[in-house]
């Protein structure tokens, strides 16, 4: 079997070939949505964001510049539909209650941190947790991050050294308390 290359299936989706977008998408999607869930707390609403973004991609996939990697600009269409979806109007009025964690995370430490970790990560601006969880959580370079969300990898490296400090201050004093 002869592997199609990310030229010919670009080309081939942009004839209108889906089985050949889905070839191209469907690496993508883990990535995807591990930025949506980290952006929107929800797993149900991660992927519905995930799938309206591969059908905006579908729709816009002539706006893809040839030769460019083709992650970076698809998350940047997964991280643009976590926005419109946080600015919609049901968003801002919806209420998260606090809940009790399980009691396996109160006695298992592990799964505490991690609960705590998360929490603190929700706490932190859009932005900053954005550049956190592409950095972190899906391992991508300063200029793979400078291409999602339309910065220098410079800038993108400041930011996101910044957040890191917020996080840790967020975080820090339940270590602390333990």
């Amino acid at each position: 079997m002869v592997t199609a290359t990310t030229a010919e299936l670009l080309e081939r989706s942009l004839a209108g070939d889906r089985l050949a977008f889905e070839r191209l998408f469907r690496p993508l999607y883990d990535d995807g949505f591990r930025l949506a869930a980290a952006m929107l707390s929800d797993a149900s609403l991660a992927e519905d964001a995930v799938q309206e973004a591969l059908l905006k991609a579908w729709r816009k996939l002539y706006t893809f510049r040839t030769g460019e990697d083709v992650r970076p600009w698809f998350l940047t269409i997964v991280a643009n539909q976590c926005r419109s979806l946080r600015r919609a109007r049901w968003w801002s009025v919806q209420r998260l209650a606090e809940v009790e964690p399980p009691a396996r995370a109160r006695q298992d430490p592990a799964v505490a941190e991690r609960m705590d970790l998360e929490a603190a990560l929700r706490r932190l601006p859009r932005r900053a947790r954005l550049l956190l969880v592409l950095r972190y959580y899906l391992d991508m370079s300063f200029e793979d991050i400078g291409l999602v969300v339309g910065a220098s990898p410079a800038a993108v490296k400041s930011s996101t050294h910044r957040a890191l400090v917020r996080l840790r201050a967020e975080w820090g004093p339940a270590e602390a308390s333990n």
